[in-house]
């Protein structure tokens, strides 16, 4: 990372510059319990550094919360749908308030998993193929399609919630009624084997690609967020090209989206050393387990210049 771009990722602004900010952390998801955590940190960050802070776990006073604490600016650190999804956006949007990470259109798309990836396709970036389960009918005329392994997954939930590895059709049938509990829209995915990175990116900047391992049989929710055997690595291991490659396609990804702010993207390496587009997060983890933080530190920026990093993009972004 070149010292300019470096320099872009600080906030310049004095603590008094964002007002009254509320952290909206909690909520309704299934990952309320990591929003939680996420926010904590969250909010310990913003008042050590002299930021007038108000928390507000999510419910259903949230409007009258916004409109009793004069708010000025929030910082969304919701997880999955009612956060994440475009719906606190608008909210925000309607009340006037500035508020972090993507706008409406960005947070809506990322949270869709099927629609993020048919956005990818259509510019012609590589993303796993796939086929949406509706019925045990589905799933056997997606496993003949698509071969063994596969991947399933609710298409608009994250930490891995609801995702299984199926190896057969029995498999494939149990796992999608599984992830229909969570989402009424399945998707199953190829398989990629090989080595799995995520990047992390912050005002623009794309900051340095984490290599992930972990002995799950994937890096579901017990290796993000409870595990202590979870592999990191920074450096990520690729050589300069396709690590420049990575990041390339990273910021790609982001553009076709329209991330704003801040972010992050998994990314699959096959045996042939072809990178393949997951997901993208538009309101990452923030907790003690969590990757931004971590490409942050290789970066050179500790927890709360993080935190205020993003604030300030949304200053930058919405005023």
């Amino acid at each position: 990372m070149t010292a300019e771009a470096y320099a872009k990722l600080h906030s310049t602004l004095a603590p008094q510059d964002f007002g009254r900010v509320a952290v909206l952390y909690g909520g309704k998801s299934a990952e309320r319990e990591v929003s939680l955590k996420s926010g904590a940190a969250v909010i310990e960050a913003l008042t050590g550094a002299g930021v007038d802070v108000v928390a507000i776990d999510v419910g259903d006073d949230l409007l009258d919360r916004l409109q009793s604490e004069k708010i000025d600016r929030a910082f969304i650190i919701l997880h999955g749908r009612g956060g994440e999804d475009g719906s606190m956006q608008g909210l925000l949007e309607c009340l006037g308030i500035p508020y972090t990470g993507s706008g409406i259109l960005a947070s809506a798309l990322a949270m869709d998993k099927l629609r993020t990836k048919q956005v990818w396709q259509s510019l012609g970036i590589s993303t796993p193929r796939h086929a949406v389960l509706a019925s045990e009918a589905d799933c056997i005329s997606a496993s003949a399609e698509l071969g063994f392994p596969l991947i399933v997954k609710p298409a608009h939930e994250g930490s891995s919630i609801g995702m299984a590895k199926v190896t057969s059709v029995e498999e494939l049938i149990a796992a999608w009624k599984d992830a229909a509990r969570y989402d009424s829209q399945v998707l199953v995915e190829q398989w990629i084997k090989g080595p799995e990175f995520t990047v992390a990116v912050l005002r623009d900047q794309v900051l340095p690609p984490i290599a992930l391992g972990t002995p799950h049989t994937f890096y579901d929710y017990d290796a993000k967020y409870l595990a202590s055997d979870t592999q990191y690595r920074i450096p990520c291991g690729l050589d300069a090209a396709k690590e420049q490659e990575l990041i390339d396609l990273t910021a790609r990804a982001c553009e076709a989206i329209g991330i704003a702010g801040w972010g992050r993207v998994d990314v699959m390496q096959d045996e042939q050393g072809r990178f393949w587009l997951l997901e993208v997060n538009t309101a990452p983890g923030m907790t003690d387990h969590s990757l931004v933080p971590m490409a942050a530190r290789a970066a050179g920026l500790d927890f709360q210049q993080l935190v205020l990093a993003i604030l300030a993009a949304s200053v930058e972004a919405r005023g």
